[in-house]
């Protein structure tokens, strides 16, 4: 039976991100059990993009893995749009509203396709000497006193110190272990697809708010291209998604108010539905959850994919603080303060989407009006746009370089 300090269950982003964290400054010895195949990059851009913050850009720098990532194809964006249809309110972010804009390499965050990012990690993990990759189905998972067990269908079964669950929203590791989850439905599905933009974006994300959700324009590596999120109730997301797309072309241009000027369908349309879910603990007998594995909320500000890989980031400050301490590595006060602080980011984060959404979307409760003059004194703030900014930016998240860690929890 093989034997490894930790296995990390899922190889996406944030699953191959926490193990080149953690594997950075200690000598563990990692697996990664996924069997998902790497999708070959293309010339047409994948429909699942990322907005990559500040913070998630340190951390892959810090992780030598940025360069390669930027080096296929990314977008930096320089600022933000947001407005509300048929109203005046609107909100404009760029790098002039905040001091020392220089030191942010010029940009407020990056678009950049999963499977990009994806590829990246996964080709620095099979570099890696102390991490193990097992492309297996898992079929049951055990914990005991010490140790956890993991068993396949076609592969020796493995042990481990601790076993982490980054197996996604319908994370298989959670149900085995009946972590207990919070959820409720938003009632919505995001449509995505890729369009040209007849006046180009311009290096600018745009949203602009509509009666039925939220509509993002995301800029992609092409002027002209863009990668949209249109948050709809399910069965306008059903017709939006069956219009000819000639029809969708007329909606979708006058649904931006025709700000990125006429707007045309590059690639099929997918929709999934949207729900926001936390578990009530992160961590449960050697067993610990991050990313969707631990919590899921809405696409509105992007910010999903950063509170991830700030996950694996915390978990890795954990575990070298453990370590560092000569204690074992499911001390169990350690796992707690891990568990807290993450499920305390995450709350918050759920609960700032919550707001802006409502905020948006009941007309009886705050009428247009009174969101347009909100909006445009929340714009001549200087002090608010700042933080919002650097909220969205990151800057806000404690993530020091791995390399300084000295104390998980400052």
């Amino acid at each position: 039976m093989q034997s490894y300090d930790i296995v990390i269950v899922g190889g996406g982003m944030v699953g191959l991100t926490a193990a080149l964290a953690i594997c950075k400054q200690t000598p563990l010895k990692v697996a990664i059990i996924d069997n998902m195949p790497l999708n070959p990059i293309g010339d047409a851009p994948h429909l699942r993009v990322s907005a990559i913050n500040d913070a998630s850009k340190q951390l892959f720098t810090n992780l030598g893995v940025w360069d390669a990532i930027t080096s296929v194809r990314s977008q930096a964006y320089t600022n933000m749009h947001v407005w509300d249809k048929d109203g005046f309110g609107h909100l404009d972010f760029d790098l002039s509203d905040l001091p020392n804009s220089a030191n942010n390499d010029d940009c407020l965050g990056t678009i950049i396709e999963n499977d990009v990012i994806r590829n990246a990690l996964y080709q620095a993990v099979e570099q890696h000497d102390n991490i193990t990759l097992i492309k297996q189905t898992l079929t049951s998972i055990g914990t005991g006193e010490s140790e956890v067990f993991l068993s396949f269908s076609e592969h020796t079964p493995i042990i481990a110190k601790l076993v982490i669950g980054a197996d996604g929203a319908n994370s298989w590791v959670r149900k085995q272990l009946d972590m207990a989850m919070t959820f409720r439905d938003y009632d919505h599905h995001a449509v995505v697809a890729s369009v040209d933009c007849s006046q180009g974006h311009q290096k600018t994300a745009w949203q602009v708010f509509l009666d039925t959700g939220p509509l993002a324009f995301l800029p992609l590596y092409q002027q002209n291209t863009c990668s949209i999120v249109w948050s709809l109730p399910p069965a306008e997301a059903m017709r939006v998604k069956a219009l000819s797309a000639e029809d969708f072309n007329k909606e979708i241009t006058a649904a931006s108010d025709g700000k990125l000027g006429q707007v045309s369908l590059q690639s099929e349309r997918v929709s999934f539905p949207l729900t926001m879910r936390i578990a009530r603990e992160f961590v449960k007998d050697r067993v610990i959850l991050i990313g969707d594995a631990a919590h899921t909320i809405h696409p509105l500000a992007g910010q999903g994919v950063n509170l991830g890989l700030v996950d694996a980031s915390a978990l890795a400050q954990t575990i070298v603080s453990t370590l560092n301490d000569g204690k074992e590595l499911n001390d169990n006060k350690l796992l707690g303060h891990f568990s807290r602080w993450r499920k305390s980011d995450a709350t918050e984060m759920i609960a700032a989407m919550e707001s802006i959404k409502q905020g948006f979307s009941l007309q009886q409760v705050l009428p247009k009006f009174i969101r347009g003059i909100g909006m445009s004194v929340l714009n001549n703030i200087s002090p608010l746009k700042q933080l919002l900014i650097k909220q969205a930016m990151g800057q806000t998240t404690n993530l020091p370089e791995l390399s300084k860690v000295k104390d998980p929890l400052l």
